[in-house]
C-alpha cells in the first residue's frame, strides 16, 4: 500500500475517533435536572463576561454573545471534557486586541478560522497529550500575567476614557490615566470600583449567588435612575447575524499566520489546562486531550461564521459549572442556549450596561485569577522556579502571552538540563584483588584504573564528562563501565570518542564494557563502538574487561609507558 495512502486512512481513523460518542451523554441521562440548573447558574454568570470580553476584543458585546452561544455549544457537543465551558475569555483577548487593531474585524473573523483549522490538525497529530508537561511556574506566571493584562486592559473603561492611545497595554493605561489626572470625573470610576466591590465581597458571603450579574442590573439601574452620563455598550441586534463567509482572504493567509498560531496556541493551552483543573474538582472525570484540541478547533472554525471571535474553555465559567453541580454536558450546552434566548429577547436590555461595570466585573475576575498562596510557594520553592515564574509574568506583561510562553519554556528547560547535567558522575570504583598474586596487584594498583558512569550522558554534560576524562594520567588501561549510563545522545557520544581519542594518543588503552543495546546504536552509527570492536575493546561485563587488561599488562613492553608512548594509536 502506498505510504500516502497509508496515511490518509491513518488521518480518516484518527478523526473518526475524535468524533462524538453516545457513551458520551450517558452521564447526563442520571441528574438532567441538577445540569439544567447548573447550566442556568453559568449562563447567569457568563452573561457580564460575555459581553465584557466582547467590548475588550474590540469587536463589540454582540461578538462575546455570539462565542459564548456558538463556541459553547459546538465545544460541549465535540470537546473532550465532560464538564468544562468555553467562550470568549480574558486571556484571548489580550491577544485579539493588537490583531484588531492592524487587521479590523475580518482580520480577526479569519485568524479565528486559521486558529480552529491549526487546532484540528494537532488533535489529529495527538499533540494534546504533551501539554501535561508544561511546567508549574510557566502556567502560574503567565496566568499573573495575563490577570494584570486584562487589569490594565479596563483601565480607559474604569476611568471613563475612551479614546486612549499607545502601543502597548500598558501605555493605553498610562495615557488613560494622565488623561484622567487633567479632567478628573469620578464617576465612571465609581461605578467599576462599585462593581468589583460587590463582586468580591458578596462571593465571600454567599459563593453560589451570581453577583456579577447582580452588581451589573444593579450599576445599570442606577445610572439610569440618576441619568449618569456613562458610555453604554450601545444597541444589539436581536438574534443571531447571517452566516457570512465573506472575511475569508487566501490572499491575507500568510500575513495572518502568525496571529492565528498565536490564538491556536492560546487556545489549546487554556483549554487543556482548564480541562485539568475540572477533572482535579471533580470525582471520576478524565477529559481527553486530543478530543478536547478538536472540539475548540471546529468551535472556533464555525464561530467567525457566525461573527464571534475566537474562544476557548474559560476556568472560571467551568469551575462555576462544577460547583453547580454539573455532571455532564448537558449543563455546558444549557448555558448556551440559555445565553442564545438572551440574545433573542433582551438586547435592548442589554444595550443600556455602563461600559465602566463592565470594567468593573473584569477588574474582580482578575483578582480571582491570581492564587497569591501558589505563587509565594513557587518563589520560595527553587530559585529555579523563581526565575522562571517571574520572568514568564513580565514577558506576558510587557510583549505579549505567545512569547512569554515560549521564552518560559525555553528557560525552564535550560535550567533543567543545567540541574541534570549537574547529577552526571564518573567515579573511580576499585578492581576486586581477590584471587591475584601480589605483582597482579602491583600492576592493577599501578597501571589499571576503572571509572563507572551514572546518569545520562549527552549534550548539556558532555563538556564536564570530556574535562574529567582527559584528566587521567599514570594509567596505561582505563576501563569505562556504561551499564548505569541512562540516556546517550549524538553529543555525548561523540565527546566520549574525542576522549577515547586523547587518551590512546597518550598511548593509554580504553575498554568499555556493560553497553546497553540502545546506547551501543547510537556509539555504533558514529562509528564509535565499531572501531572499538575491531581492537577487541568492547566487553559484556566489567570482569571480561579486566581479565584483558591485565593480560594486556603482562604482554606489554615494561620500557612503554603512557607518557613516553612513541607511536601513538590512531584515533577514532
Amino acid at each position: 500500500m502506498p505510504i500516502r495512502t497509508k496515511t490518509v486512512r491513518g488521518a480518516a481513523v484518527r478523526i473518526v475517533g475524535l468524533l462524538p460518542r453516545r457513551r458520551d451523554w450517558a452521564a447526563a441521562r442520571r441528574a438532567p435536572r441538577r445540569d439544567l440548573l447548573a447550566g442556568l447558574t453559568v449562563a447567569v454568570v457568563a452573561l457580564p463576561l460575555a459581553l465584557a470580553f466582547g467590548v475588550t476584543s474590540g469587536l463589540g458585546a454582540q461578538a462575546g454573545l455570539v462565542t459564548a452561544v456558538v463556541a459553547g455549544a459546538v465545544a460541549a457537543v465535540l470537546g473532550g471534557s465532560n464538564l468544562q465551558v468555553s467562550g470568549p475569555t480574558g486571556a484571548m483577548t489580550v491577544v485579539l486586541v493588537p490583531v484588531v487593531a492592524r487587521f479590523g474585524g475580518p482580520g480577526v473573523l479569519m485568524v479565528g478560522a486559521m486558529a480552529g483549522a491549526i487546532l484540528v490538525v494537532l488533535a489529529v497529530l495527538r499533540v494534546g497529550r504533551y501539554v501535561r508537561y508544561l511546567p508549574t511556574p510557566v502556567v502560574e506566571g503567565f496566568t499573573a500575567g495575563i490577570a494584570v493584562v486584562i487589569a490594565l486592559q479596563q483601565v480607559p473603561a474604569a476611568l471613563g476614557i475612551l479614546d486612549a492611545h499607545g502601543g502597548k497595554v500598558w501605555a493605553v493605561a498610562a495615557d488613560a490615566a494622565v488623561r484622567f489626572a487633567a479632567h478628573p470625573d469620578p464617576t465612571a470610576p465609581a461605578v467599576a470600583i462599585g462593581v468589583a466591590a460587590v463582586m468580591l465581597l458578596g462571593a465571600r458571603w454567599r459563593p453560589r449567588l451570581p453577583f456579577s450579574l447582580i452588581a451589573v442590573a444593579m450599576a445599570t439601574a442606577l445610572a439610569d435612575l440618576l441619568r449618569l452620563d456613562l458610555a453604554r455598550i450601545g444597541s444589539l441586534p436581536t438574534g443571531l447575524p447571517p452566516l457570512s463567509l465573506g472575511f475569508l482572504d487566501p490572499g491575507a493567509f500568510a500575513t495572518l499566520l502568525p496571529s492565528a498560531l498565536a490564538v491556536a496556541a492560546l487556545a489549546a493551552l487554556e483549554s487543556l489546562l482548564c480541562a485539568t483543573v475540572a477533572d482535579a474538582m471533580s470525582v471520576g472525570e478524565q477529559h481527553d486531550p486530543d478530543r478536547e484540541l478538536f472540539g475548540q478547533g471546529v468551535a472556533n472554525l464555525v464561530t467567525p461564521v457566525f461573527g464571534g471571535i475566537p474562544a476557548t474553555a474559560a476556568i472560571a465559567r467551568t469551575a462555576v459549572n462544577v460547583r453547580a453541580g454539573a455532571g455532564s454536558r448537558l449543563a455546558a450546552l444549557t448555558h448556551a442556549v440559555v445565553l442564545a434566548g438572551i440574545v433573542l429577547a433582551a438586547g435592548p436590555l442589554v444595550a443600556g450596561i455602563p461600559l465602566a461595570a463592565l470594567a468593573g466585573v473584569l477588574l474582580a475576575t482578575t483578582v480571582r485569577m491570581v492564587e497569591a498562596g501558589s505563587l509565594l510557594a513557587l518563589a520560595r520553592a527553587t530559585r529555579r522556579d523563581a526565575l522562571v515564574l517571574a520572568l514568564t509574568f513580565a514577558v506576558t506583561v510587557a510583549v505579549d502571552l505567545v512569547t512569554a510562553i515560549a521564552v518560559g519554556v525555553g528557560v525552564a528547560v535550560v535550567l533543567a538540563l543545567r540541574a541534570v547535567a549537574r547529577t552526571v558522575r564518573m567515579e573511580q570504583v576499585p578492581l576486586d584483588p581477590a584471587d591475584h598474586s601480589a605483582e597482579e596487584l602491583r600492576l592493577l594498583a599501578e597501571h589499571i584504573v576503572a571509572y563507572r558512569l551514572d546518569g545520562p550522558l549527552f549534550f548539556a554534560a558532555a563538556h564536564q564528562f570530556l574535562i574529567q576524562l582527559s584528566d587521567v594520567s599514570d594509567v596505561r588501561v582505563v576501563i569505562l563501565r556504561m551499564s548505569r549510563v541512562t540516556t546517550i545522545d549524538a553529543t555525548g557520544a561523540s565527546v566520549l570518542g574525542d576522549a577515547i581519542t586523547r587518551l590512546r594518543r597518550r598511548g593509554v588503552t580504553v575498554l568499555l564494557s556493560g553497553i546497553a543495546d540502545h546506547h551501543d546504536r547510537v556509539l555504533t552509527a558514529l562509528g564509535i563502538a565499531d572501531r572499538l570492536r575491531e581492537a577487541g575493546h568492547v566487553f559484556p561485563d566489567t570482569p571480561s574487561a579486566i581479565s584483558y587488561a591485565r593480560h594486556h599488562l603482562q604482554h606489554r613492553p615494561p620500557t612503554e609507558h603512557p607518557d613516553h608512548a612513541t607511536t601513538p594509536v590512531a584515533g577514532l
